[in-house]
């Protein structure tokens, strides 16, 4: 099958991106915080030249393999990539630019940790094409961001932000925690009230999840660090919502809220199922291949559990991810060459099956849900038709809103958007799409 099959068209589920959402990872850290479980590593800086130069014989393999599709968002997550000199952030935009077509109006995103970049920083990113940057601030607490282990304080967070705004950049994210160990509703209050205060466009708010394997995780289990309080943290989650909603924000997304007009546009691609690339060690990817699905009650159509696309994911370890780049791969289809020498680990289809589960966990998330019309252009069938005796059962539970535009999690479904994912992706399993 040949990926390239459809990837500039418009993204199905509403968002009519145009293109390819593309992520870079970048997974170097100075310090690795005691709750992470991302692919991140700490001392190995030594690595990072190599990398570099690896990461963008990547970029130009897919560039080529692919066609040079349209991208339409990119995305520098980590790892902590203003940890990576400035030089090779530029460089790596600009081996992207020269290997796929970037939309004009592309929405390029920088993870960043306060106090790792001047104002000089700032302004050769913005020269480079990044135009929005995500800040880890966390908490601005500087007892709480000790005991997760951060590398700055909350003067260092705001003086971060600020020095955004000074460069020029106009579309800010802040990350904030909630439900930590030890956190009071008062020390969540006072964090999010002086975010908000800042004026950041975009804020993302995430529940601690204590991660098996992960140092924090581990304290906890052994007694020395306070066990998260669930209840507690499902009242800073109300507060949130309530105080975001006074000051002009709108919750787009479970844990997103935005001022009107800036939601992520690359996250947004992942909730709404469509197209992505990721490069780096570990990276996700998944390149679709959507053939018209018949209409109800036609003749013909994909066969059950045809191939709708291909997942993938990277091998994990940056050393042995330069290693292998070293030399180039062979020719033909990029997603065959690069598993035949290892660097791709996973590589699965894309069943009509785990389409319509991927579509209805990740849609779900959305305040906006599933839409009826969008559904029934992806699918072929009805929603209703799909899962009305589900729908039904979670919405007299009062998980689940339903109305003639779609499905949505209710305000209770959003403590409990979990329980409401998992039954549909079961549930999922048991449609008989048309034509399968």
């Amino acid at each position: 099958m040949d990926p390239r099959v459809e990837l500039g068209a418009p993204a199905a589920q509403g968002t009519d991106t145009g293109g390819l959402s593309l992520y870079v990872h970048i997974p170097f850290c100075e310090t690795k915080c005691n709750y992470c479980d991302f692919n991140t590593y700490a001392g190995i800086e030594a690595l990072i030249p190599g990398y570099l130069v690896a990461l963008e014989t990547e970029i130009r393999i897919w560039g080529s393999g692919l066609g040079r599709p349209a991208v339409a968002t990119i995305f520098f997550g980590g790892g902590t990539p203003s940890y990576v000199p400035t030089e090779g952030i530029e460089a790596i935009c600009a081996a992207i630019r020269e290997a796929f077509d970037v939309q004009k109006d592309a929405e390029v995103t920088l993870e960043s940790n306060p106090g790792d970049y001047s104002r000089r920083d700032l302004t050769r990113y913005l020269a480079a094409g990044i135009n929005r940057l995500s800040i880890g601030v966390q908490s601005l607490d500087d007892g709480l961001l000790a005991s997760l282990t951060r590398r700055h304080d909350a003067d260092t967070a705001i003086a971060a932000f600020r020095s955004a705004r000074d460069a020029g950049f106009d579309n800010v994210n802040l990350d904030l925690m909630f439900g930590l160990s030890g956190q009071t509703a008062g020390q969540w209050r006072s964090t999010l009230d002086r975010t908000i205060e800042l004026g950041p466009e975009h804020l993302s708010l995430y529940a601690l999840t204590l991660e098996p394997g992960t140092p924090l995780e581990a304290s906890v289990r052994r007694g020395e660090v306070e066990e998260p309080d669930p209840d507690l943290a499902a009242d800073m989650y109300l507060y949130a919502e309530a105080a975001l909603a006074e000051a002009g924000f709108d919750r787009y997304e479970i844990s997103n809220w935005s001022l009107p007009g800036r939601e992520s546009r690359h996250n947004l691609a992942y909730w709404l199922n469509s197209p992505y690339l990721g490069v780096g060690p570990g990276a996700h990817s998944y390149l679709p291949d959507r053939p018209k699905r018949p209409k109800e009650g036609r003749e013909g159509g994909p066969e059950k559990n045809q191939e709708r696309g291909r997942r993938f994911a990277a091998l994990r370890s940056p050393r042995r991810y330069v290693e292998i780049l070293k030399d180039a791969p062979p020719g033909g289809d990029p997603v065959d060459a690069l598993a035949s020498v290892g660097l791709l680990e996973s590589v699965e289809p894309v069943t009509p099956a785990t389409e319509l589960a991927d579509t209805m966990m990740m849609g779900l998330r959305l305040a906006r849900g599933i839409r009826s019309d969008e559904f029934r252009e992806r699918f072929g069938m009805e929603l209703r038709r799909a899962f009305g005796p589900l729908t039904d059962e979670l919405s007299a539970m009062d998980l689940l809103v339903c109305d003639e535009e779609g499905i949505r999690l209710s305000h209770r479904g959003y403590l409990l958007g979990n329980e409401v994912f998992e039954r549909f992706v079961t549930a999922s399993a048991e449609v008989e799409l048309p034509g399968s």
